[in-house]
C-alpha cells in the first residue's frame, strides 16, 4: 500500500501526488508502488527492498542523495486465538525533499502519525520525525512488555492448579518472545548511538536541524534503554518460573512414584501370603497353619490383612519415603 502525507496548517494530510516535504509511507508495497517511489525520490530499489526481508538488521546507510535508518519494531498477530509478538524491521529514508518510510506490514507505530495526534508532528521536520517514528517505537516495546509481564502472572496462576504441556508451551513462546524483543532492542540501541552525535547526524542526512531534536533523542535513548532493562527483568522471571515449573513437574512426579511403590509394597505381602497357601502341602506337623481348621480361610484373610495394614502405616509414616 502506498500512501502520501504532508503537512498543511499544522494539519496531517493524504495528498494523491509527491510534494516536497511529504511523507511517502510504503505498507506491503507491491513492485509497482517500489518501482513508482524509486523513480519519484530517486533513492535505490534495493534499499527500498531491504526491510522487506524480516531478517534484515537493524543500521544506518548514508549515501549521496539520502539517509536510510533501518530499527526493528514489534508487531503482533493472532494464532490459535492467542497473541504472538515478533519484531520486524522498519526502514526510514531521508532525502533532500521526502521522508520515506517502508514496512512489511501496516504497523500500528505509524497510525498516530497519520491521524494527526502526534503532538509538534510536521512531515518537513524530517529530523525530529525520525526520532518521534523512534520515540513511539520504544513506547510500543514498552506497552506490549507490560503486557507480556501480565500473560506471564496469568501463567502463573494456571501453573499452580495445572501441569498441562499447554501452559508450559505457552510459557516457553512468552521467553522466546522476550528473546526476540532483547535482541532488537540492543540492535536499535546502537543505531541510536549513531545518531546520538548532533554534528554527524548532520552530515548524513543534510536536512536541519532543530533545538529541541538533541532532548527527544535523549528520551528515545532512554526509553529503549528502559525497555531493554524490563525486557532482561521479564526474562530473568519467566526463566526462574520455568525452572519453578520443572522441579513442581519433577517433586509431582516423585509424589506419584511414592505412593506407586508404597501399594506395590503393600500388595505384595498378601499375595506372598495366598501363594504359599497355594501349594499343595500334606498333612501334617508340617502342614501350612489353619489346613485343617474350619475357619482357616477367614483365619489366613484377617492375619494377612493385619499384616498388611501394619506394613502399609509404617511405610507412610518412613523418612524413606517423604
Amino acid at each position: 500500500m502506498l500512501r502520501m502525507f504532508n503537512t498543511v496548517n499544522g494539519q496531517v494530510e493524504q495528498i494523491k501526488t509527491l510534494e516536497n516535504g511529504a511523507w511517502i509511507c510504503l505498507s506491503d508495497p507491491t513492485d509497482v508502488e517500489l518501482a513508482t517511489v524509486s523513480s519519484q525520490t530517486g533513492i535505490d530499489l534495493a534499499d527500498l527492498r531491504a526491510p522487506l526481508d524480516d531478517e534484515e538488521r537493524s543500521r544506518v546507510d548514508s549515501e549521496d542523495d539520502y539517509t536510510m535508518i533501518i530499527v526493528d519494531i514489534p508487531t503482533v498477530e493472532q494464532r490459535d486465538g492467542r497473541d504472538h509478538y515478533e519484531t520486524i524491521p522498519l526502514a526510514i529514508i531521508i532525502s533532500a525533499h521526502t521522508i520515506t518510510t517502508v514496512c512489511m506490514q501496516d504497523t500500528p507505530v505509524l497510525h498516530p502519525f497519520m491521524e494527526g495526534t502526534i503532538r509538534g508532528f510536521n512531515t518537513y521536520m524530517k529530523t525530529r520525525f525520525v526520532l518521534q517514528i523512534l520515540y513511539r517505537n520504544a513506547t510500543m516495546y514498552l506497552r506490549y512488555l507490560r503486557i507480556i509481564d501480565r500473560s506471564s502472572d496469568d501463567l502463573e496462576l494456571k501453573l499452580q492448579h495445572s501441569m498441562q504441556n499447554r501452559e508450559i508451551l505457552q510459557l516457553l513462546e512468552l521467553s522466546k518472545t522476550l528473546v526476540y524483543f532483547t535482541t532488537s532492542l540492543k540492535s536499535n540501541e546502537i543505531v541510536m548511538e549513531k545518531l546520538r552525535v548532533t554534528e554527524k547526524l548532520n552530515s548524513l542526512t543534510h536536512i536541519k536541524q532543530y533545538s529541541e531534536d538533541e532532548d527527544l533523542l535523549d528520551d528515545v535513548i532512554t526509553e529503549n534503554k528502559q525497555a531493554i532493562e524490563m525486557a532482561n527483568i521479564y526474562s530473568g522471571v519467566l526463566a526462574n518460573m520455568t525452572d519453578a515449573s520443572a522441579s513442581i513437574v519433577s517433586n509431582n512426579l516423585n509424589n506419584v512414584m511414592r505412593i506407586f511403590t508404597i501399594i506395590s509394597i503393600v500388595l505384595s505381602i498378601p499375595t506372598l501370603i495366598f501363594s504359599m497357601y497355594g501349594m499343595n502341602f500334606q498333612d501334617g506337623m508340617f502342614g501350612m497353619p489353619f489346613t485343617n481348621s474350619r475357619w482357616g480361610f477367614f483365619l489366613v484373610i484377617f492375619v494377612s490383612m493385619v499384616i498388611t495394614g501394619i506394613v502399609a502405616w509404617w511405610l507412610t509414616k518412613s523418612r524413606l519415603f517423604k
